[in-house]
């Protein structure tokens, strides 16, 4: 594929996402009351996404929930950004996709080809869960100590709670897909790789990713509260 076809599909990726944006802001607005009303359901942090605080009770969303819950993480959050940004320094550092080149214009591809992964994967996981009625969001954990913390973090990313917010089912639509995604990202990268192998580093990496995502999620209140005493002792320290 010659390097204006591969300039021009990422120029053409990258208005879409500029067009999805707009579109999204758009949604943002109407659905900006119902966010309100749901503050304690609808929480999502920058760096570790959607979550529901230990003493904040466990309720199903409903359609309308789900869906302002979906633009947040996709689009409304600086998170998604970041995390697109640092995937895609990585693959500039390590050259994936030589073809593109490394320079700028190289990292506008990587940086698309990214952010087109980030939102089939984020749209195709909340789809599922919302036609299943599965929980999306990661609860944290009405328990003390350590070790049980860390055990409800690393099994939350295996399995999720069905509309009863009783009852335990496997935690399959981020993995469906980060396959699902990475996968369909093959049609425009080049060197033709395989499909079946890129779904499946995507999921190897959605096991490590996702554990690391919710234990960093589980101790945030903790992480927190150490970072702002470390600032304070230094601003006070003459």
């Amino acid at each position: 594929m010659s390097n204006v076809v591969q300039i021009t599909q990422c120029r053409r990726v990258l208005l879409a996402l500029v067009l999805i944006a707009l579109v999204v802001t758009g949604f943002a607005q109407q659905t900006k009351h119902s966010t309100r009303n749901s503050n304690n359901q609808l929480n999502v942090n920058w760096l570790y996404g959607s979550y529901v605080p230990k003493d904040a009770e466990l309720r199903s969303l409903n359609g309308q929930e789900r869906f302002t819950l979906y633009l947040r993480q996709t689009y409304l959050t600086p998170g998604i950004y970041v995390k697109t940004t640092f995937f895609a320094l990585r693959d500039q550092i390590a050259d994936s996709n030589p073809e593109w080149g490394e320079n700028l214009g190289g990292f506008a591809k990587r940086l698309g080809n990214r952010q087109a992964q980030f939102i089939i994967q984020n749209s195709l996981t909340s789809l599922g869960d919302g036609v299943l009625g599965w929980e999306p969001r990661y609860d944290r954990c009405r328990c003390d100590r350590f070790w049980p913390r860390t055990r409800h973090a690393v099994l939350r990313n295996l399995v999720t709670y069905d509309r009863t917010e009783r009852s335990l089912r496997p935690q399959l639509m981020p993995y469906v897909s980060a396959f699902s995604a990475s996968a369909v990202a093959t049609t425009w990268q080049p060197g033709n790789p395989s499909w079946q192998i890129k779904g499946y580093q995507a999921v190897i990496t959605q096991v490590f990713v996702g554990a690391g995502i919710n234990w960093i999620g589980e101790f945030a209140p903790e992480i927190t509260r150490v970072l702002r005493r470390k600032k304070r002792n230094k601003t006070a320290t003459p």
